[in-house]
C-alpha cells in the first residue's frame, strides 16, 4: 500500500495490486489567494461513451467540453511500440474544445420562484455525423445541445480590384463603356451597339468560395420543459438511443428525444395528501444495455429496480434493495445520513454503487437481500454529526463513479479529498487521495481497507470492518468541511480519474 512520501504499491494479500495515482492535468487552477467566483463552481462532471470527450457543467450555466488529444497524436507511435512489444505507457491527455451558456437564470411568476441557472446533470447522447450530441439540465429545464464544426466559407477572386475602384463610381480602366444608354424596365437596353471584344475580357472570372477555417457551433435542438413541480436531480439516457428519463422528488418522466412537447410520468410517488409523504427520489437511471429497466433511490435508503414492461406507470417495483439497520444504533441523524445521493449501475449492468453520506455501497441486482460490499468513506465524521447537521454539511450530496471493468470505485470526501477503493474479489485497496498536484500527499493517514470479504459462498454479504477514523489531516490541521469533492468521473476504459475540486478540474492516471 502507498504510504508516507513513498511510491512503491504493494499488493494485498488475495486481492490485486492497488493503483498508483498520478497527477495528469488541471484546469482552471486557481492561484493561492484567489477569490472564487460563484458562478465558476463546477457542478456536474461527464465522460461520453468512448472517452474521447468530456463535459463539465457549472452554477454559471455554462457548459465546457474537453477532447482527448493523447489518441490523435501517438496512433502511429504507439504501433510501433506495440509491434516491438514495447510497453505503452501514456497516459490520457486532454484539451479544452469549447464552451457554450447551456442556461440562464429565470423566473417562475406562477409561483414566484427564482430559477438558478446552474447545471445539475449532463448526459451524452449518441453522436451522428461528426456532431456531438448532450443533454444539460437545471432545476427545471432540459436541453439537447447539438456541437459541431461548421467551415467558415468566404468568397474570393472578386472582380473588382479594390486599387482601381474609385468611390462609388466606374472601375478605373474599365473596359466597359459607361456612355449613357435608353434603358427600360428591369435593366434591359434598348441600344444593340454593345458586343463583346475578340477574346472575351481577360480580368473578368467568377468568384470562387473557399474554407479557410472551422468553427465549432453548439445549437440548442430541443427544449424539455413543464414537466417537473419540483427539481429535477437526475436525466438518464436509454440504451435505445432515442429515450431518457428525468427524475425530480416525487415523480419520473419518460421524453423521446425528438418530441419537447409532451413526456410520460412513470414513477409517481406523491401522497394524496403531503403530510404523508415519508421519502423522496434522490437518484434515477437507466439500465446500461436492458432498455426496459431503471433503478431508482430514495431518501430513506432503499433502490428500486422497475420493469416498464410490467405496467406504463411503475409505482410498483420488481425489485427493493435496501441495507439492514443495526441494532441499538437508531439515533437522530440515521434517516439523514441513510438518504443516497447518487447511483450507477456497472457497465455490465449486474452491480449498482450507491452513496449515502457516510458510505459507499455496492449491490448486486440478483440478491436483494443486502449490499456485497459497504466501504467506509469518512468514519471519523460520526462524532461529529451533530455540527454537521448545523451547518447544513450533513445534507451534501456526493456523486460516485465505477471503473469500467467495475474492479474499482471512487467517491469524494472533505478537504478536497476522494476515495478509491477496490471491490473485486479479496481486494483490500482503499485509497485517500487529494485534489491537487500532488494526490499521495495524504497517504500518510489512512491505508486501511474498511471492508472483508467473507469468500465466495453464495448469498453471503460482506461486512463493514475498519475504516479511517483520521480527524486530521497529514499536517495535524482539522479536516476543511468547506472544500468538498461532490463530483467526480472515471474513465469508461481507461484508469483516469476527473474531479471537481471547486473551480478546478483535475486529471489522475494510473
Amino acid at each position: 500500500m502507498i504510504n508516507g512520501g513513498s511510491e512503491t504499491a504493494v499488493a494485498p494479500v488475495g486481492g490485486s495490486q492497488p493503483l498508483e495515482w498520478k497527477f495528469s492535468q488541471v484546469f482552471g487552477e486557481r492561484t493561492a489567494g484567489e477569490e472564487i467566483q460563484e458562478v465558476d463552481i463546477i457542478s456536474a462532471i461527464e465522460f461520453n461513451r468512448n472517452g474521447d470527450h468530456l463535459a463539465t457543467g457549472d452554477r454559471g450555466g455554462r457548459v465546457v467540453l474537453f477532447e482527448r488529444t493523447d489518441t490523435q497524436d501517438h496512433v502511429g507511435h504507439r504501433r510501433d511500440l506495440e509491434k516491438m512489444d514495447y510497453p505503452f505507457n501514456r497516459h490520457l491527455e486532454f484539451r479544452y474544445k469549447t464552451e457554450f451558456q447551456s442556461h440562464e437564470p429565470e423566473f417562475d411568476y406562477l409561483k414566484s420562484l427564482e430559477i438558478e441557472e446552474k447545471i445539475n446533470k449532463i448526459r451524452w447522447c449518441q453522436s451522428s455525423n461528426g456532431a456531438l450530441f448532450l443533454l444539460s439540465t437545471n432545476d427545471k429545464t432540459i436541453k439537447l445541445w447539438k456541437v459541431q464544426e461548421k467551415k467558415v466559407k468566404k468568397v474570393c477572386n472578386m472582380n473588382v480590384d479594390s486599387t482601381k475602384a474609385m468611390g462609388n463610381g466606374p472601375i478605373v480602366g474599365s473596359s466597359i463603356s459607361t456612355s449613357s444608354k435608353q434603358h427600360i424596365a428591369n435593366g434591359g437596353c434598348t441600344s444593340n451597339d454593345f458586343s463583346f471584344p475578340t477574346g472575351g475580357f481577360p480580368s473578368l472570372h467568377l468568384p470562387v468560395v473557399t474554407s479557410h477555417e472551422t468553427n465549432l457551433m453548439a445549437r440548442c435542438r430541443r427544449i424539455y420543459t413543464h414537466a417537473h413541480d419540483y427539481h429535477i436531480n437526475s436525466i438518464s439516457n436509454n440504451s435505445d438511443g432515442e429515450t431518457f428519463i428525468s427524475a425530480d422528488d416525487l415523480r419520473i418522466n419518460l421524453w423521446n428525444l425528438e418530441i419537447s412537447s409532451q413526456s410520460f410520468n412513470i414513477v409517481d410517488v406523491k401522497p394524496a395528501n403531503m403530510e404523508d409523504l415519508t421519502e423522496v427520489i434522490t437518484s434515477a437511471e437507466f439500465h446500461p444495455t436492458h432498455c426496459n429497466m431503471l433503478a431508482y433511490s430514495s431518501s430513506k435508503g432503499s433502490i428500486r429496480l422497475i420493469d416498464m414492461r410490467q405496467s406504463a406507470l411503475c409505482d410498483t417495483h420488481s425489485k427493493l434493495f435496501e441495507g439492514q439497520e443495526a441494532p441499538g444504533s437508531r439515533s437522530f441523524f440515521t434517516e439523514i445520513i441513510a438518504s443516497i445521493s447518487d447511483i450507477k449501475f456497472a457497465k455490465d449492468g449486474r452491480h449498482i454503487l450507491s452513496r449515502d453520506y457516510m458510505t459507499l455501497k455496492l449491490w448486486d441486482i440478483n440478491m436483494d437481500s443486502g449490499p456485497v460490499a459497504t466501504f467506509q468513506v469518512h468514519e471519523y465524521l460520526r462524532p461529529k454529526l451533530c455540527d454537521l447537521y448545523e451547518n447544513d454539511s450533513i445534507f451534501d450530496k456526493f456523486e460516485c463513479c465505477l471503473s469500467g471493468n467495475g474492479l474499482r470505485v471512487a467517491t469524494g470526501s472533505y478537504s478536497n479529498l476522494f476515495r478509491v477503493f477496490g471491490c473485486s474479489e479479496g481486494s483490500t485497496e482503499a485509497i485517500t487521495l487529494e485534489a491537487s498536484k500532488n494526490p499521495m500527499r495524504r497517504q500518510g493517514q489512512a491505508t486501511s481497507r474498511p471492508s472483508r470479504s467473507l469468500g465466495n459462498l453464495s448469498g453471503v454479504v460482506r461486512r463493514v470492518k475498519g475504516a479511517d477514523n483520521s480527524g486530521v489531516d497529514a499536517n495535524g490541521n482539522a479536516f476543511d468541511f468547506t472544500s468538498k469533492l461532490l463530483h467526480l468521473a472515471w474513465h469508461p476504459t481507461e484508469n483516469s480519474i476527473a474531479c471537481a475540486a471547486s473551480n478546478s478540474l483535475y486529471m489522475y492516471y494510473a
